[in-house]
């Protein structure tokens, strides 16, 4: 293995030297976004792999972030490839430079089942089968009381600061959750939030509250997002409510959470120069299960992105040989 990690201060001088280097190779240099969080890290380096072992490629992981790295990508043309790019935060600007031509989306869906909602433990799922949609169960908070008021239920929103806790808080307002009998609970950090769902699954106790995956814990605990009977209410209500402060959001509506959407996105000099390898990108989809129990891996092997990669590799064949021709995955293996 020869995958280069730089820091973001050298980035972009060696990357700079991207073009002359794919001219004398049918793949060449390649430069792949590896994102500050554990999937990203964990896809970053199962492409840097298969690209270096498979394809031939000369790879490099730049460190990077959302807004970050489309600014480079977009502006600077660099890194070539974002694997795991959540494009509600660029959603404008992204589609922009799409009809430029300028980045080009190799894979509208790299992960499945991934989103945000609501949810609860598999132990209440399985007790209340019939509590199956977020609507039904606002009808019931005695089945969650509160710690300071046992007459309320808590709903677990986000820690302040974050962008979820001004959308938590006003679908908290549209669903009339305070009138039903429900208390908002800030629980006053991440580790909180976590803390107060671990506790709750591991003592067998009803929890309700906000997340995301894929993550570590939804994966650990096999945790059970409710579906709203409620659709979509537009971006409108979403972008210009929702989504804001309270005293920028009079009157929200009730909504579906509003689709999560993760892109692997690419350059368009990374199109034209990479051959084969492009198309890789194409099919590789991570399901979301499998994805789960990865975080969950590196989570509780304190495993690094590439550790993880190598042990994906090694344990989920079944996943990614399709991925790649039979002649590629052999070399695949031989390398691992």
């Amino acid at each position: 293995m020869t995958i280069r990690k730089i820091c973001a201060v050298s980035a972009l001088g060696l990357i700079a030297s991207a073009g002359a280097a794919m001219a004398q190779d049918s793949c060449g240099a390649v430069s792949i976004a590896e994102m500050d969080w554990a999937s990203a890290e964990l896809m970053a380096n199962v492409d840097a792999i298969i690209l270096e072992e498979g394809y031939g490629c000369d790879v490099t992981l730049v460190p990077g972030a959302t807004t970050t790295t489309f600014a480079s990508m977009s502006e600077k043309g660099q890194p070539d490839v974002a694997p795991e790019l959540w494009i509600n935060a660029v959603r404008d600007p992204l589609m922009a430079a799409k009809e430029e031509g300028t980045l080009v989306t190799l894979n509208e869906g790299p992960i499945t089942d991934l989103g945000e909602g609501w949810w609860v433990t598999p132990a209440f799922h399985a007790e209340y089968p019939e509590l199956d949609t977020v609507e039904k169960l606002l009808e019931r908070p005695d089945l969650f009381p509160y710690d300071e008021d046992e007459s309320k239920g808590a709903f677990y929103g986000c820690p302040a600061g974050w962008g979820c806790q001004l959308v938590n808080a006003n679908l908290f307002r549209a669903f009339d959750m305070e009138e039903k009998g429900w208390v908002l609970v800030d629980p006053g950090s991440g580790a909180g939030l976590d803390g107060s769902l671990a506790s709750a699954a591991e003592r067998g106790e009803n929890w309700f509250g906000y997340y995301w995956s894929p993550t570590s814990i939804i994966g650990k605990y096999e945790m059970v997002m409710l579906p709203f009977e409620a659709e979509f209410a537009g971006r409108e209500n979403w972008d210009g409510c929702v989504a804001l402060s309270e005293q920028d959001c009079a009157d929200p509506q009730p909504t579906a959470w509003t689709v999560s959407e993760v892109q692997t996105v690419s350059t368009d000099d990374f199109i034209e120069n990479a051959g084969p390898a492009a198309q890789y990108f194409e099919t590789r989809v991570f399901p979301g299960e499998v994805m789960n129990g990865m975080l969950v891996y590196m989570s509780e092997n304190q495993a690094t992105g590439e550790d993880a990669a190598f042990e994906f590799l090694a344990t989920q064949e079944d996943i990614w040989t399709p991925w790649v021709s039979e002649e590629v995955a052999a070399k695949i293996k031989d390398a691992l």
